[in-house]
């Protein structure tokens, strides 16, 4: 991009310096030689100047801002397209653990309505235990005494059930 803009001031500076030749040989029609002369050559050449100053802003402004828009877009693009990758990646991650989340409180709802199972299981487990010693007692009982009728399947009361 310098190597274009150092071509475009060559040639905007050649077409000063003719620009203002031609200005020159307009305005005298005789090489200036008296002071009032100098005065004016020194005017046309500040008029040429900022005349091709002006034109060289109009003409080279738009391309100079677009080069730097493109230059930046070019700069920031890759780095934005990372961050974009980054967030969905990290969306990804993020579905992910509210569907873990979800999941474990659904499974503690779930262990929480099955209380009542677990209440029942219990009075099983100690009817059970209540049973087997019984049948323990009796079959001890029974060493002692064998008879038909004291058989504990048969005589032995059951334990009241404490299930809801």
């Amino acid at each position: 991009m310098t190597n274009k803009i150092r071509k475009e001031q060559e040639s905007a500076d050649t077409a000063r310096s003719q620009l203002h030749g031609a200005l020159i040989r307009l305005l005298s029609g005789k090489p200036p030689c008296t002071m009032e002369d100098q005065e004016m050559q020194l005017k046309v050449r500040r008029v040429t100047d900022k005349f091709t100053e002006s034109m060289y802003v109009l003409a080279n402004e738009p391309s100079v801002a677009l080069y730097r828009l493109q230059e930046h877009v070019r700069r920031s693009l890759p780095e934005l397209v990372q961050h974009k990758t980054d967030m969905q990646s990290w969306e990804e991650q993020s579905q992910g653990a509210i569907y873990t989340v979800e999941y474990a409180c659904s499974a503690v709802r779930s262990m929480t309505n099955s209380s009542m199972y677990f209440k029942s299981i219990d009075g099983l487990l100690r009817q059970a235990i209540s049973l087997k010693e019984q049948i323990n007692s009796s079959q001890g009982r029974s060493s002692h005494d064998v008879t038909p009728s004291s058989s504990p399947l048969v005589s032995a009361p059951l334990a009241p059930s404490t299930s809801s």
